[in-house]
């Protein structure tokens, strides 16, 4: 038997991720502003006019929202859907929160008979899309093996562990994201001011030891000084002070992660907060005027 799925938040990830859920799976679609979920009608979903009425009937209930209180809201807060969810059912928590969080919502779920899974996501918009996120898990095999079909059509799961163990690899996640972007900026930058061409430097280097997908990907950006939002700074903001309080209630100080988060701070200060976050090169600009990567206009969102 297909199981039904609710999807609750159909922003920039989630839209296209339930997009890709409904030729499959019966998926009934909900968001905070309607208009986004009743663009899901075109897919197949169905569309729910409230979270509860979403959850009613869902075997497994998938959540994508912005943030730990979002999440926390929808399950426990505003909308307490934990109520409507029957027992038995799976939630998969797809956003990025606190491993604590993660933790506590898995307890609380399990006293109403209800399992859990956190499973945040990186790849961005484009991963979403095409079906090839990658997904780090954390709760019971047992639970990892049920959601195996969802999962295979939004991308590559792996199960790293107990419950918040898949919060805690994503927050290794984007303090390797963060520092490598800033790392991406600094060394375009240093190839332009030096009198060497930017573009031809990224391409050398890639193949070698510096490639990534942020040389690759970000650094395009970049070079085309083009940052209409595909992971905003404020996200990213989000994601590496919870790295950092992380890292304190284990007793650790990280600093390469701490200057980096200062760096995405000071340019969401400078009205960059809903730019995405390659725009870490504006910051760095900014800092070293009048260097500059390329002289192409910036492309910022609206």
């Amino acid at each position: 038997m297909t199981e039904r799925i609710a999807f609750l938040g159909i922003g920039l990830m989630g839209a296209p991720m339930a997009a890709n859920l409904a030729p499959v799976f019966p998926v009934t679609a909900w968001n905070r502003t309607r208009a986004k979920a009743d663009a899901l009608a075109e897919h197949g979903a169905k569309v729910a006019a409230s979270a509860g009425e979403a959850v009613a009937d869902a075997d497994i209930v998938v959540t994508m929202l912005e943030s730990g209180p979002a999440v926390e809201a929808v399950l426990f807060g505003e909308h307490r859907t934990s109520d409507a969810i029957r027992r038995g059912s799976l939630v998969i928590d797809m956003s990025s929160i606190p491993p604590a969080m993660a933790r506590s919502h898995a307890e609380r779920l399990g006293q109403r008979g209800i399992a859990h899974l956190d499973a945040p996501v990186s790849g961005g918009t484009l991963g979403a899309r095409d079906g090839k996120l990658v997904i780090m898990v954390g709760g019971a095999a047992a639970d990892f093996h049920r959601a195996a079909p969802v999962f295979e059509r939004l991308g590559r799961p792996t199960l790293v562990g107990p419950s918040g163990s898949g919060q805690l690899a994503k927050l290794c996640n984007q303090a390797i994201v963060g520092i490598t972007i800033g790392a991406v900026a600094e060394a375009l930058l240093l190839a332009a001011a030096g009198g060497a061409d930017p573009a031809a430097v990224r391409q050398a280097l890639m193949g070698g030891f510096a490639d990534s997908r942020i040389l690759v990907e970000h650094g395009q950006r970049m070079l085309n000084r083009r940052f209409l939002p595909g992971a905003r700074v404020s996200m990213q903001i989000k994601d590496l002070d919870t790295v950092l309080a992380t890292a304190r209630e284990n007793n650790l100080t990280l600093p390469i992660s701490e200057r980096v988060t200062e760096l995405f701070k000071a340019l969401a200060v400078e009205g960059a907060a809903g730019y995405d976050h390659s725009a870490l090169l504006l910051e760095l600009e900014h800092i070293n005027q009048p260097a500059r990567v390329g002289s192409a206009p910036n492309i910022l969102p609206e």
